[in-house]
């Protein structure tokens, strides 16, 4: 220990020096939240904040697949050979389609969803009720027009195909979405329900796109039948 003197002299004439020494917090700060991995984190912001965009550029791209599909099928069909090359100008207009219809479909969602909230059996059918007798007319109107008049087809000769083919389609919808719908709207989320759709209108794509641009199809499916063929039976 320093005597009173000592420490008067040193405080005095200045030859002590006082230094800080630093003092240690006794609690440590909270370490910051690990970020998560790369690919998780994409994929909340796909399904998140850019849900929309998510929505419309898949619609987009399954649009093409479709189309894609389509287009093989008629080539071999007609036994067209290998070398040559798919319509392009028949894909841009179908992805076009198909990026039109990505919007139409996550807010008709949406508000289906905010109209019939919850996932119990029957909220489910109700919202299948309303996929069939309300989405899917309208789905079916607005992609055989858009896809009309981006060929440059007339309004009118847009009215007439689908009168021609609206039914033939419509059937068709029955057997695929009620199912698929189901499924949809029973076990899967809200933000995924786009995705799944278009999931699985990239196989029903290839079904749109060639009864659009085919008529044989259509042709075989209304021919007549014997029954049909026969003469009427005269009562007399």
């Amino acid at each position: 220990m320093f005597s009173r003197e000592v420490v008067l002299r040193a405080l005095l004439h200045g030859s002590w020096r006082c230094y800080p020494v630093p003092i240690r917090p006794f609690c440590k700060p909270a370490p910051a939240p690990p970020k998560p991995p790369t690919v998780k984190r994409i994929w909340n912001q796909l399904f998140g904040r850019y849900l929309l965009v998510t929505n419309t550029v898949s619609s987009g791209v399954l649009m093409l697949i479709g189309d894609v599909a389509a287009q093989e099928i008629e080539r071999r069909r007609d036994h067209l050979p290998s070398t040559d090359s798919y319509d392009r100008r028949r894909l841009f207009n179908m992805t076009l389609v198909g990026l039109s219809q990505g919007p139409l479909h996550h807010y008709l969602y949406k508000w289906v969803d905010a109209f019939l909230p919850g996932a119990s059996i029957r909220t489910v059918f109700k919202k299948i009720g309303i996929d069939q007798f309300i989405i899917s007319p309208i789905f079916i109107i607005t992609y055989m027009y858009s896809a009309g008049l981006l060929e440059g087809a007339s309004v009118q000769s847009c009215t007439t195909e689908v009168r021609q083919k609206y039914w033939t389609i419509y059937a068709a919808d029955w057997l695929v979405w009620p199912p698929t719908q189901f499924i949809n709207f029973y076990l899967l989320g809200p933000k995924y329900r786009v995705l799944y759709i278009n999931a699985i209108t990239m196989l029903y794509n290839v079904f749109l796109c060639y009864i659009k641009h085919n008529d044989d199809l259509l042709s075989f499916l209304n021919q007549p039948t014997p029954e049909d063929s026969k003469p009427p039976h005269d009562a007399s």
